[in-house]
C-alpha cells in the first residue's frame, strides 16, 4: 500500500468499498481511476465505455484496483451549437476540475485517462500535472470516413462544404451525401486537426505507452495499447513515477517539435502552456516555440496540409516514427512513462514509409508551420499557421482594415461581396472573455473567404480561435491581448493599415500610438454572448493567453 492509500484508508473508506464487493486483501492494492468521458451524445466519445473494460480488466490482472469516474464529453460539433460554441474551450478546464474533484479528493493512487476529441487530451494533461499522481492517457482513435464517387470525404470536407453552400457556392458532391459518408465509425476527426494534433503531442510528452498516437478507433491495435497501459500504470505507482518528472521542458521542447514537424493544430499552443502552468512550471511555450520552429520543418503532410490520410501516416509509424525523424534536434533524454529515456523507446521504432513521414534532411517544407508574431496590434502574442511553404499562401500582407464585432456581419459582407482583393478582415470580441473563451465562429469566416476565393488575397486577423481543420490563406488568430481586455485588436478602425510580416514576426496596426490610446476600446458590457452560469464565471476568471487561459489564478 501506497503512503497515499495509508493515510486515507479509513474504517469509513473501507466500510464503502467492503460493500462495493472489494475483499480485505483488495485494500491493500493501489487503487486506479480510469477516467472516462463516454457520451451519446457524440462519436468521439460513444466507444469508450468498451475501452474502460480493458483498462481496467489489465488494471486488476496487474494487483491494481481500478475505479471507473467520468468527466463532462466536450466534442466541437456537437456541445458548440449553444453560445455560439462557447461552451467548447470552456469545457476543457470543467474536464480538468472534474478529475481533481474525484480521483484527488478520492486520494487515489494513480490514473488511467481515456483521451479523445480535441479538449480531453488537455483536460487530463493539466490533471496530472495539477494533482501529480502517476498517469498515463489511452489514445481513443480516430473515426473512418468514407467515398463518394471513389473520392475520399471526411468531416473537413464536410464542414468546409456547409459554409460554401451558405454563401451559394456548392460543392462537388450534395450535403446529404457528404453527411453519410464523412463519418462512419466513432473517434476524432479524420486528419490533423486539433484531436490528432493533441493525441501526436501526448505521445512526444511521454505521457502513454509508446507507440500509441495516432490509432484507428476500436482496432486492435487500439485495445492492445489501452491493456498495456492498465498494466503499466500499476508499475508506475509502484515506482512513483509521476507527471512533473515525465513533462519537464525537454519534453515540452520534443512536443513543439512534433507539432511542427506534422504542422498541427495552432491550438496545442495554448493546451500546451496550460499544461506547464498546472505544473506550476515556468516554462514559456511561446519562446519554444519560436526557438523549436527555426529547427524543425515539415515532415508529413496530413490533411488539411496535404493529401496524406491519418490512416497512411499512421501506418508509416506515425508520432513514434515522427520522433526518429526528428532524433537529432530532440531532447532524447528525458524519461517518459515507460520508465524509460524517449532515446531507448525510439531504439525500436521503424519508418515504415519515409515518403510520408520524411527525413529531416528532406522534408516536405522548410519550416516553420506555425509561428508566433507580436506587434502594436498583439504586444503579447498571435498565433499563425503557415503550413507547407510552397510559395502558394502569402507570408506578408499589408492592407485597410474590414473590422466586424460578430461572425454573422463578417460572413454577410463576404456573400455580398464587399471583401475586396486588398483586405485585412478584423473579426474581434472572439476571445477568452470576449466569445467567451474563444467561442463566435472565426473558423467559419475563414471558411467563407476561401469558398469565396479571396483566400490568397485578403488576410483575416481575429483573438478568436480557429478549428485544427482550418488553413486557408494569411490567417493570424489568437491575437492577445483580446479586444474585450482592451486590447488594439478591439481599436481598430474601418481603413486602418495593417501590416503582416511572418519573416520579421511582426503584426502591425499603423496608427499612431497617441491616436490609438485615445480611440475608445470593446465596451465589456456589450458582449455579443452573455454569460450566466458556468460561461459567467469562466468569463470572469479566464486568465490570460499567456498562461494557456487556464482558470486558476496563481497569484492568488
Amino acid at each position: 500500500m501506497t503512503l497515499r492509500s495509508l493515510a486515507a484508508n479509513t474504517p469509513v473508506r473501507r466500510a464503502h468499498w467492503r460493500a462495493l464487493g472489494l475483499s480485505p486483501a483488495d485494500m491493500e492494492k493501489p487503487k486506479i481511476a480510469v477516467v472516462n468521458s463516454s457520451s451519446e451524445l457524440a462519436v468521439c466519445f460513444a466507444h469508450l465505455d468498451g475501452v474502460a473494460r480493458v483498462v481496467k480488466d489489465a488494471i486488476r490482472a496487474a494487483g491494481g484496483i481500478p475505479f471507473e469516474v467520468r468527466t463532462t464529453a466536450p466534442s466541437d460539433f456537437i456541445t458548440g451549437a449553444a453560445k455560439k460554441g462557447s461552451y467548447i474551450l470552456a469545457a476543457r478546464d470543467l474536464v480538468t476540475n472534474d478529475i481533481e474533484a474525484q480521483v484527488e479528493a478520492a486520494m487515489l493512487d494513480g490514473m488511467v485517462c481515456l483521451t479523445s476529441c480535441d479538449k480531453t487530451p488537455p483536460g487530463h494533461l493539466m490533471a496530472a500535472m495539477r494533482l501529480n499522481i502517476p498517469t498515463l492517457l489511452v489514445i481513443g482513435g480516430y473515426q473512418a470516413s468514407g467515398m463518394i464517387d471513389g473520392e475520399h470525404v471526411d468531416i473537413e470536407d464536410l464542414f468546409s462544404g456547409g459554409v460554401g453552400a451558405a454563401l451559394g457556392k456548392p460543392g462537388r458532391h450534395s450535403m446529404e451525401a457528404m453527411a453519410e459518408q464523412a463519418i462512419l465509425g466513432p473517434g476524432v476527426c479524420a486528419g490533423m486537426a486539433t484531436a490528432n494534433t493533441m493525441h501526436c503531442v501526448v505521445e512526444a510528452l511521454g505521457m502513454c505507452v509508446p507507440g500509441s498516437a495516432p490509432v484507428r478507433a476500436n482496432s486492435d491495435k487500439m485495445f492492445d495499447k489501452a491493456r498495456e497501459a492498465g498494466t503499466r500504470i500499476v508499475a508506475m505507482v509502484e515506482e512513483g513515477l509521476t507527471p512533473r518528472a515525465i513533462m519537464t521542458e525537454g519534453a515540452f521542447r520534443n512536443a513543439a517539435a512534433m507539432v511542427l514537424a506534422v504542422s498541427g493544430s495552432i491550438n496545442a499552443i495554448k493546451h500546451l502552456q496550460a499544461t506547464a502552468v498546472e505544473g506550476h512550471t515556468d516554462i514559456d511555450l511561446f519562446a519554444i516555440w519560436e526557438e523549436m520552429g527555426r529547427k524543425v520543418p515539415i515532415l508529413s503532410a496530413v490533411r488539411p496540409n496535404g493529401e496524406v490520410r491519418i490512416e497512411q501516416f499512421e501506418d508509416a509509424g506515425g508520432a513514434r516514427a515522427v520522433l526518429k525523424q526528428l532524433s537529432s534536434i530532440i531532447d532524447l533524454d528525458v524519461t517518459t512513462a515507460s520508465g524509460r529515456t524517449l532515446g531507448e523507446d525510439l531504439a525500436s521504432a521503424e519508418i515504415a514509409d519515409p515518403a510520408i513521414i520524411r527525413p529531416i534532411d528532406d522534408p516536405v517544407s522548410a519550416g516553420p508551420a506555425i509561428a508566433i508574431l507580436r506587434g502594436s496590434l498583439a504586444t503579447e502574442s498571435a498565433v499563425v499557421k503557415l503550413g507547407i511553404r510552397d510559395g502558394t499562401r502569402p507570408e506578408a500582407f499589408t492592407g485597410r482594415a474590414r473590422v466586424f464585432d460578430s461572425t454573422p456581419d463578417a460572413m454577410a459582407a463576404i456573400k455580398a461581396g464587399s471583401i475586396v482583393a486588398g483586405d485585412v478582415v478584423v473579426l474581434h470580441g472572439q476571445g477568452l472573455k470576449g466569445g467567451p473563451a474563444m467561442g463566435g465562429g472565426a473558423s467559419h469566416v475563414l471558411f467563407a473567404i476561401d469558398a469565396a476565393g479571396l483566400a490568397k488575397d485578403v488576410a483575416f486577423v481575429t483573438d478568436g480561435q480557429l478549428s485544427g481543420l482550418c488553413l486557408k490563406g494569411l490567417t493570424v488568430a489568437e491575437v492577445a491581448p483580446e479586444g474585450a481586455v482592451g486590447g488594439a485588436i478591439g481599436r481598430v478602425l474601418d481603413g486602418d493599415r495593417i501590416v503582416i510580416d511572418v519573416a520579421a514576426r511582426q503584426l502591425d496596426l499603423d496608427v499612431p500610438a497617441d491616436e490609438l490610446a485615445r480611440r475608445p476600446g470593446s465596451a465589456s458590457n456589450a458582449y455579443a454572448v452573455p454569460a450566466d452560469g458556468y460561461l459567467g464565471i469562466y468569463r470572469r476568471d479566464v486568465q490570460s493567453m499567456a498562461t494557456g487561459a487556464v482558470l486558476t489564478d496563481l497569484d492568488a
